[in-house]
């Protein structure tokens, strides 16, 4: 039995990446430190960053980021439509949690009226069953071209009734042109909806701000609730793109004293939130290559997922990757493959079904000898097991089309003991007989520390863990306990009709 119901609070933005998904999250923890049963939502996603709810669904990892942060379980309803891109143009649609078609951006776009009644039975739900539903929209909210077929952002907001906090980036400048722009061009029903605005990402003496702010609330007749500095210190998992902080194709090799990691940024890579753990760790220096280089100086290779995978591995042959992953390969450095990235370092990828693209088969890098035929069927899975001949447990989530067959000649990596809280006995990956070459399809096998020390004292034996490494939680306090120092919490409550919590 809930105290009361509050009215919802839909956090849109400016523009795409000014930092919704943290600003919701952030809410999220703030409401469920005092004492609210609140949960996340958000209708459309679109990204290959997803996740598993504990029943077996799957979603954008940013909502399961928000419900671990409200301290609720990740259902399918916090983010009912889930758009994958598997090529330029084309996204699997994602329903509820569920594999539903392959469509182009065209026929998506053609007729929203099942995505949105989707989304709203969905929204429903979650209203029913919570206190309170902090929305997130997606992209800008005024995009005028698809402001009708736009289910996500004001649309979402009327339908449920919410008050609208509108968020800007200031560190990508622009931000009065960001914010007066965006209430000048929007309908005056959805203009009045909004009743604050967060900046985010503030960079500098926040106090010489204070007349900007001014400015703004002159302009608009709306309250700037927060002006939230660049937080640093604690990691919390983006939405749909490689962070901006982000080393890409960088100049220079790895720093001296650090562990050098090399990613392989494909095309169409996914769930790059596996690498986090090794991005935040001080001792690595992790980067994100796109295009062929001598790999000299690196200790570590990792090819991460991929939406398409034998398009991708196209793609790395195309550019002339094979003969650098070869000659590190020969060179005694540490080869790992996440889901995709394994199935590319099998011998081959068959495709019969054309569940990727066309049917057919791929030669792969043969640095493993697995074959892999994609099925039809998706495996969705949260794991858990142990990786063998260690005495580390990983844990994880299995998201993949794809069937691998390992030989004789090769090592099973994990011996998995559970799979959505079922206990199991079976096996998963694989590892090459010297130890160096590995392939798994655990996502997020990184998060567990022990494992994360296992990898990075193969490619350095002297590496030494951090002292303290955070976990998700901390990481939530520590992001609500940043916004909750700049926001003005009062009005937060009188938005919502909530007065404020001691």
């Amino acid at each position: 039995m809930h105290k009361n119901k509050l009215r919802p609070l839909a956090v849109l933005g400016t523009g795409s990446d000014v930092g919704k998904s943290i600003v919701a999250t952030a809410l999220c923890r703030i409401f469920s430190n005092a004492g609210i049963d609140v949960a996340p939502y958000k209708a459309q996603n679109m990204s290959n960053n997803s996740g598993v709810t504990p029943d077996g669904y799957e979603i954008g990892r940013a909502q399961i980021a928000q419900a671990e942060a409200a301290r609720v379980l990740p259902t399918a309803d916090m983010n009912p439509v889930l758009l994958k891109p598997n090529s330029d143009t084309g996204a699997q649609v994602v329903l509820q949690g569920k594999v539903c078609t392959t469509e182009t951006a065209q026929g998506y776009f053609r007729d929203t009226t099942l995505w949105a009644a989707a989304a709203k039975e969905s929204l429903d739900r979650l209203m029913l069953r919570h206190e309170l539903v902090v929305i997130e929209g997606a992209g800008s909210c005024a995009e005028m071209n698809l402001y009708e077929r736009d289910f996500v952002n004001f649309r979402t907001a009327r339908v449920a009734g919410a008050a609208v906090i509108l968020v800007a980036d200031i560190d990508r400048g622009g931000v009065f042109a960001q914010i007066a722009g965006t209430l000048a061009i929007i309908p005056s029903q959805d203009r009045a909806l909004v009743k604050g605005v967060i900046i985010n990402r503030f960079r500098g003496d926040i106090e010489l701000f204070k007349d900007g702010v001014t400015l703004l609330e002159s302009m608009t007749g709306i309250p700037v609730l927060g002006v939230i500095p660049y937080f640093r210190g604690f990691s919390i998992d983006a939405e749909d793109a490689v962070p901006l902080s982000a080393k890409v194709d960088p100049s220079e090799e790895p720093e001296p004293g650090k562990i050098g990691v090399a990613v392989i940024y494909f095309p169409h890579i996914s769930n790059f939130t596996d690498l986090s753990p090794l991005e935040h760790d001080s001792h690595v220096a992790l980067h994100y290559l796109h295009y062929p280089r001598s790999l000299k100086g690196y200790k570590a290779l990792i090819l991460p997922g991929s939406k398409n995978v034998r398009g991708d591995l196209e793609w790395l042959f195309s550019l002339g990757w094979e003969l650098e992953i070869r000659a590190f390969r020969e060179a005694g450095g540490v080869i790992i493959g996440l889901c995709g990235g394994y199935q590319m370092l099998g011998k081959s990828i068959a495709d019969p079904h054309g569940v990727e693209g066309p049917a057919g088969i791929s030669k792969a890098l043969a640095l493993l000898d697995v074959e892999t035929v994609l099925e039809l069927e998706k495996c969705l899975a949260n794991a858990r097991g142990v990786i063998i001949g260690e005495t580390c447990e990983a844990c994880g989530y299995e998201i993949h089309m794809g069937r691998s067959i390992v030989s004789d000649n090769c090592m099973p990596f994990l011996r998995v003991s559970s799979r959505n809280n079922t206990p199991v006995d079976d096996l998963d990956g694989a590892v090459s007989a010297d130890g160096k070459v590995t392939g798994t399809y655990f996502h997020g096998i990184f998060d567990e520390p022990a494992v994360k020390r296992w990898f990075l004292s193969l490619a350095e034996p002297a590496y030494k863990a951090e002292k303290q490494e955070k976990g998700p939680q901390e990481s939530y306090e520590l992001l609500a306990a940043h916004f909750s120092q700049y926001l003005d919490l009062t009005k937060v409550y009188e938005i919502i009709d909530q007065p404020l919590c001691p």
